[in-house]
């Protein structure tokens, strides 16, 4: 699928790198992956007047770290089915559900077997009690950092 969902465990949510960065390096930040991104969203290739900065985390069970894997830029319908979640408590569900179905060429009941099987993942990602925090893969970006 080109368009998946990507659930936060329970126990990661706010931790993020807008809570975690000061201002001026997430604005580095999100501004790369625009310009990557040439106003096309990085998932579906709309060309699109604004973009969203999105994290891709990576999530290892066994050593309970949170790393970021990358950051990219999506239109804001994709960040919808992204973060569905979320969007299912906006009640904007609707559109997410068009948009995934459009993008990954696919039926209803492919969306929900996805989706049960990302919500069976959240489920046993967010047993685990406390995550470590990995963001190394933001020195390729922006250099040593403090946080």
């Amino acid at each position: 699928m080109k368009l998946n969902f990507e659930l936060i465990p329970d126990g990661c949510w706010y931790s993020n790198l807008r809570t975690v960065l000061k201002p001026k390096h997430w604005d580095i930040l999100r501004k790369d992956a625009y310009k990557r991104a040439q106003g096309k969203c990085m998932i579906c290739g709309r060309k699109v007047t604004r973009l969203e900065a999105h994290e891709r985390w990576d999530f290892n069970e066994q050593t309970k770290v949170q790393k970021l894997t990358e950051i990219i830029a999506v239109c804001h319908l994709c960040h919808s089915v992204i973060h569905i979640g979320r969007t299912q408590l906006m009640g904007e569900e609707d559109k997410a559900i068009a948009h995934y179905q459009r993008v990954n060429n696919c039926n209803y009941a492919t969306y929900r077997k996805n989706l049960g099987e990302a919500n069976l993942k959240h489920q046993r990602l967010s047993r685990v009690d406390e995550w470590i925090l990995d963001i190394s893969a933001l020195k390729e970006i922006i250099g040593n950092i403090d946080l």
